[in-house]
């Protein structure tokens, strides 16, 4: 005898979290473009959903300035110009900077080794040149960081200006080199905040957020079919043997 499955309901404010979650990956990986016209009716069947938690899934997305909307074409992937790009990681860079230099001032031991654990399952989704998977737990470790500083109204801002950005800093890892040296760089940063080095991780975290801004321009300057959106994953990359990490910091 089969038994059927169960089927769990969603209430409405789940759903629509739901849907708008699927509807941010969607557009940070480059299935849905920028400047794509979002169809209700084809975005619902898309997903397997009503319109009703369509429409306020848009709506969250609209205040995060990932949709936009326009006069008489309704809503569509929001576009950036290059201006706007250069600018946005201009503020980035900065806010992630003093999250990395207030987290080591109040991060706990608990919360270092718990960053701990995200950056060796980041290391293995890239081994395996899996960057969907690879970018979910380093947004994941950016965003620790950002909570171990204990700033509310940083992390507000924090929240606001980087969901802009998700889409170009997941692109600025198809080139493999490019890639390569950001894990590096994340390596660095796990020392720093072992140690509790807040000048030291503060300069990172620009440089790390510099070099990104520098190969999304580039990539805007020079599209390719790939960072249109146009392309699946990276090519496959080696995975490079990754440097001892401090167990305990020096204080």
């Amino acid at each position: 005898m089969v038994r059927s499955a169960k089927v769990i309901a969603l209430d409405g404010e789940v759903l629509h979290t739901a849907v708008a979650q699927r509807l941010r990956t969607l557009i940070v990986e480059g299935a849905l473009a920028p400047g794509e016209r979002l169809a209700e009716r084809d975005l619902a069947r898309r997903l397997h959903v009503s319109r009703t938690p369509l429409r306020e899934a848009l709506k969250l997305l609209t205040a995060e300035g990932l949709v936009e909307h326009l006069p008489n074409r309704g809503a569509q992937v929001a576009q950036l110009s290059e201006d706007d790009v250069a600018h946005a990681f201009e503020v980035m860079a900065a806010l992630e900077g003093l999250s990395g230099e207030l987290a080591c001032a109040r991060i706990t031991d608990e919360e270092v080794a718990e960053i701990r654990a995200l950056h060796f399952e980041m290391r293995a989704h890239h081994a395996r040149g899996d960057l969907s998977g690879y970018y979910r737990i380093n947004a994941a470790i950016h965003r620790a960081i950002n909570r171990a500083a204990r700033n509310p109204v940083l992390t507000e801002t924090y929240d606001r200006i980087n969901a802009r950005l998700q889409a170009f800093r997941f692109r600025s890892n198809f080139d493999a080199d490019k890639w390569n040296a950001a894990v590096r760089e994340h390596e660095a940063m796990l020392h720093a905040l072992a140690r509790r080095d807040g000048a030291k991780l503060r300069s990172i975290l620009i440089e790390h957020l510099n070099h990104k801004r520098d190969v999304v321009l580039a990539q805007l300057r020079n599209p390719s079919p790939r960072s249109r959106g146009e392309g699946g994953a990276p090519r496959r990359v080696r995975a490079e043997t990754p440097p001892r990490i401090d167990a305990q910091p020096n204080g």
